[in-house]
């Protein structure tokens, strides 16, 4: 078996057991696939498309951290909340939290497989050194 073949069948089977869908739709194989083995992508599709699991799964397959970069603080918001439903350790930084130190204390002691950070003023140094310690 190949390795775009084993990355294959471990995107299909975290789709199946951790978000629930039985197959990819569209384009995503290809782009799950392209991701996870290390490669760049951008991906435009509507909403509703599926573009959360092109990035949330490479996250999952791949060490360390995912990181996704939104200016959409709303969208970044539900994505974190419902990945942390799934299990899945994930946090935001961005300029709705008061304190950088802040961002997922529940999340301390564990590593971070996503991170969503956003591109605002506010994501300069007190954000990078937040995104180290949170990914460690």
């Amino acid at each position: 078996m190949s390795e775009a073949d084993v990355i294959a069948t471990q995107a299909r089977a975290l789709l199946e057991r951790v978000f629930g869908y039985p197959a990819f739709r569209g384009q995503q194989a290809e782009i799950v696939a392209h991701v996870a083995a290390g490669g760049d992508a951008l991906v435009l599709m509507p909403t509703g498309g599926g573009k959360s699991v092109c990035y949330q799964i490479p996250a999952l397959l791949r060490e360390g951290t995912g990181v996704v970069v939104s200016p959409l603080i709303a969208l970044m918001h539900d994505q974190v909340a419902a990945l942390r439903e799934l299990g899945i350790a994930a946090a935001y930084l961005n300029s709705s939290l008061t304190d950088m130190a802040t961002a997922t204390p529940e999340y301390e002691c564990r590593r971070v497989r996503s991170l969503s950070p956003s591109p605002s003023p506010r994501g300069g140094g007190e954000c990078r050194e937040s995104a180290t310690r949170l990914s460690r």
